[in-house]
């Protein structure tokens, strides 16, 4: 049986890496996605990527608290340089704190600092969103000195005590290519196994290759295993070369526990594979199959949190993804690459993969029809 399996399955995927398709989606379109992807939400993690430059006017008159707002702009990831009104305009991200501002804002009277920006879309608003975190913290900062009975001075908004306790390990979202990276990985792998393996299988039944396979002297386990072997060869290959692309072009450290991403990454295709072979044998016609294979991929990464970090999102979706084999992928490759844990923490992630994987291979072998 195992002979015939690894026949089959040296065969299936030779002529899937003859199909321009499958090198396009598997292995061209997530380079791409990598970067596009991880371009444009580098800052979703409320934390900048990098530091981004922001152009400061204050005059002498402005007093201490524009010293303190521009200490805020720099612990929002800002580099900020002091310039003068004249140089201002060569700044693509401009702020002005009126004369008198300091002694404005301790006599409780109105004082407007002006931000302007050339960027558009989401990056401005975003650079909004931090001028005025900068903003408000001054005012906060003033606000619980005098609470605790001090004086509005220079020294005064950060004469305040801090009582810390230990909180665990300091977790910082994923953004960038840090979340793009293994979100597409996750994503492309999903796709290319639902689409590619469903739509061979499909073929194969209707060009009756798969009724002849029937009359062969071999058992119809060994025909499913060997599909599942192709499928299951051809996301590993998929995977390893994303691992690599992802640590070379875009200098992701998959941690200290490579080994760990590895079984999961592995359980996690052993899952799509028979998946596909499952959507494949179910579906009708080619259009089916394809269109439930992209609309099941996209809707599954989406909830998962493989276009977004599912740490961003409301409390009741990051449960909601625990429930999908995308959000165990993610959820185990975040702890391990992004937040720093132990392999055993991803146990039960790598459980409830290969259990998935198992319940898949069951259903694919107990409902595979050669026509």
């Amino acid at each position: 049986m195992l002979t015939d399996a690894l026949y089959l399955a040296r065969k299936d995927l030779r002529q899937s890496f003859r199909a321009r398709e499958t090198w396009l989606w598997a292995f061209v379109m997530p380079i791409l996605f990598f970067y596009f992807i991880g371009t444009i939400t580098s800052g979703f993690s409320g934390q900048p990527a990098a530091v981004e430059r922001i152009g400061l006017y204050a005059p002498a008159s402005a007093g201490f608290l524009a010293d303190q707002f521009a200490d805020h702009l720099e612990a929002l990831g800002y580099k900020v340089e002091r310039v003068d009104a004249r140089k201002l305009p060569a700044y693509g991200r401009r702020v002005t704190v009126p004369a008198g501002f300091t002694e404005s804002v301790l006599a409780g009277r109105k004082a407007t600092v002006s931000f302007d920006s050339s960027r558009e879309g989401l990056g401005a608003d975003y650079d909004e969103f931090r001028v005025k975190r900068a903003a408000y913290t001054v005012l906060a900062d003033l606000i619980l000195a005098k609470m605790k009975g001090g004086q509005t001075t220079p020294a005064a908004p950060r004469n305040l005590t801090l009582s810390v306790v230990p909180a665990g390990r300091r977790k910082t979202i994923p953004s960038g290519f840090q979340q793009s990276v293994p979100g597409t990985m996750v994503m492309f792998l999903m796709l290319v196994m639902f689409v590619s393996g469903g739509i061979n299988l499909y073929h194969e039944r209707s060009q009756g290759i798969l009724l002849r396979l029937a009359s062969a002297p071999m058992s119809r386990g060994a025909v499913v295993l060997g599909k599942w072997l192709a499928r299951l060869s051809l996301g590993v290959i998929q995977t390893a070369f994303a691992l690599l692309a992802g640590r070379v072009l875009f200098k992701i450290d998959w941690g200290p526990s490579f080994w760990a991403v590895a079984l999961i990454l592995l359980a996690y295709a052993s899952l799509t594979a028979a998946a596909g072979l499952i959507l494949g044998n179910l579906g009708r016609t080619e259009g089916q199959i394809i269109g439930l294979g992209v609309i099941l991929s996209n809707v599954l990464a989406m909830v998962g949190g493989c276009w977004w970090p599912i740490e961003i999102t409301p409390l009741w979706a990051q449960k909601l993804s625990l429930f999908l084999p995308t959000g165990w992928a993610m959820d185990a490759l975040h702890k391990l690459v992004s937040f720093g844990e132990a392999p055993l923490a991803v146990l039960p992630h790598f459980i409830a993969l290969a259990l998935a994987a198992l319940a898949a291979g069951t259903i694919l072998t107990r409902s595979f029809r050669f026509q």
